[in-house]
């Protein structure tokens, strides 16, 4: 007779986790798309982009396109969770800051009730407070965490302890996305075009977004970026850096190129923000994501 490994469970997060698909098929997890609406039009942020090219989102966006996005609703998450319960196996959901999205309500909701109608099943949830490459980053802590042997148990409660370490540091190029996506006022959006301002923005251990310093200046934004890694990583191990970009794949890899000149990394990976978060964050948008002390 077979016997239930411990590690039998599937890790889900939504595609506000910004991982490729290339990432996702090695890790082996399943992701739940949010939605994009263009010009009348919904798409599924799918991580292969067969709904929309990021690409081609990104060019709607620079020709003054407002997207408007939705969360995932709790149908969605009772579909793709209750097949994994029906073989045997428990799910692990890591969601997309609840500041952010109805959509880990969505999925917390799912759990509760699949929860009922499978007792003999866990079906756990976590509210990461990350969003983009930072939720992504802690999704790959958590596979880590699976491939050391970790029940899912012991994963929740791993996850739940480092998810505030989780440092998110970010710049826009274009405050008028901020501001067509009702992220900034019109006033704010005028006053930082003229004065060239460059806000800097991080997620806070609510998982808002929460802007920490306004730099004259894309250069110098950059470069503070790297500034600020240096200041707040945990040098006491060799780390994965992500990064992530809005459609500005050459200057995201200037800002790795720098980042090891002054941090010892074991490696930095690049993606792109997927159009629910680009279509708030907007083109242009470079974003580092690591482990640090604190946010």
């Amino acid at each position: 007779m077979q016997t239930k490994s411990h590690t039998d469970y599937v890790i889900f997060t939504d595609s506000c986790s910004d991982l490729s698909q290339e990432q996702i098929d090695k890790m082996g997890i399943s992701v739940i798309p949010l939605s994009v609406e263009l010009e009348g039009k919904s798409y599924f942020n799918y991580p292969d982009e067969r709904d929309i090219s990021f690409h081609a989102f990104y060019e709607k966006l620079r020709e003054k396109v407002v997207a408007k996005t939705s969360m995932v609703g709790i149908g969605q998450f009772m579909e793709a969770f209750e097949p994994i319960l029906r073989e045997g196996k428990d799910v692990l959901y890591i969601g997309f800051s609840s500041a952010l999205s109805g959509t880990y309500n969505s999925a917390h909701l799912a759990a509760k009730e699949l929860q009922n109608t499978y007792p003999e099943r866990k079906v756990l949830t976590i509210d990461s407070k990350c969003a983009s490459m930072g939720l992504g980053l802690l999704v790959y802590y958590a596979y880590l965490g699976k491939q050391d042997g970790k029940t899912v148990t012991q994963l929740t409660a791993y996850i739940e302890s480092i998810k505030i370490k989780i440092t998110h540091l970010f710049t826009v190029d274009d405050l008028g996305t901020l501001m067509r996506g009702g992220r900034l006022s019109a006033t704010s959006h005028m006053l930082g075009t003229l004065l060239k301002v460059k806000p800097i923005l991080h997620v806070s251990n609510e998982g808002k977004l929460v802007p920490i310093h306004k730099i004259r200046g894309r250069k110098h934004s950059l470069a503070k970026m790297v500034e600020l890694t240096q200041e707040y990583i945990d040098s006491s191990f060799e780390q994965v850096i992500f990064i992530s970009h809005g459609d500005c794949i050459d200057e995201a890899k200037l800002i790795g190129e720098e980042l090891k000149k002054v941090i010892k990394v074991k490696d930095i990976v690049y993606g792109y923000v997927g159009p629910v978060i680009g279509a708030h964050s907007g083109p242009g948008t470079i974003a580092i994501f690591f482990q640090g002390f604190k946010r």
